[in-house]
């Protein structure tokens, strides 16, 4: 059976732009142009994935976003013409899984629809073994191996990156991985994070300069990517 896409936005041009890609994919499209009808859909028939604008015409996507939040916890990318950190962080801690900009390329949407949802459904599931390429991550016995070697994590480097593996492929702001890391006192130690990301990397990376697991999103925070 297809998996249902609600895509919440006023822009005609827009909906339709995503209507023919989404569509291409395989997936079934339901519209709103409004807050209130999004998230009325979004309760009568519970989409696999919400794509959701910031400016809509009766309230702000920011307060859809926590309304959607209350309940329901499959993924939602923000596509928005609102491209400040401040909106983009804001959206993330609020719980959205991915933001885009309009204008956007249909490609790359595409890839972060896919990538949400796959990682919604292994969210579903009974799963302690994350296995990205090379690298395996053993979430209940806290191995972690590369090539089939073991690499010696401490406790708050593996806390770290079961986190990221747990959510790969999502943004994770700073202030997220703080406070499930160490808590609300070190919220505002955004260096103290990078040093350990940067421990993370040397141990993990083939080359940590170039990183291919935890890619840096300048000024918001890490993806830990497939």
């Amino acid at each position: 059976m297809a998996e249902t896409i609600l895509i919440i936005d006023d822009e005609s041009a827009i909906r339709r732009l995503l209507e023919i890609t989404l569509q291409s994919g395989g997936y079934t499209i339901l519209e709103a142009t409004t807050g209130k009808d999004g998230l009325m859909m979004a309760a009568s028939h519970n989409p696999h994935l919400v794509i959701l604008d910031l400016g809509l015409p009766d309230m702000d996507g920011q307060m859809v976003l926590k309304k959607l939040r209350e309940w329901y916890a499959g993924p939602v990318i923000i596509l928005s013409v609102r491209s400040s950190e401040e909106d983009i962080v804001k959206a993330l801690d609020s719980g959205a899984n991915d933001y885009l900009t309009k204008p956007f390329r249909t490609g790359e949407l595409s890839a972060r629809v896919r990538s949400s949802l796959r990682f919604s459904a292994q969210a579903n599931t009974v799963h302690s073994v994350f296995t990205f390429n090379n690298l395996e991550i053993d979430a209940v016995n806290h191995i972690v191996k590369k090539n089939g070697e073991v690499i010696k994590l401490t406790s708050t480097e593996f806390s770290l990156l079961a986190l990221m593996a747990k959510n790969a492929g999502k943004v994770l702001t700073h202030t997220f991985i703080l406070k499930e890391i160490w808590g609300y006192s070190y919220l505002e130690q955004t260096q103290y994070l990078r040093v350990f990301v940067a421990q993370l990397r040397k141990k993990l990376e083939d080359n940590p300069s170039l990183p291919v697991y935890i890619i840096t999103e300048s000024g918001i925070g890490y993806r830990f990517c497939e």
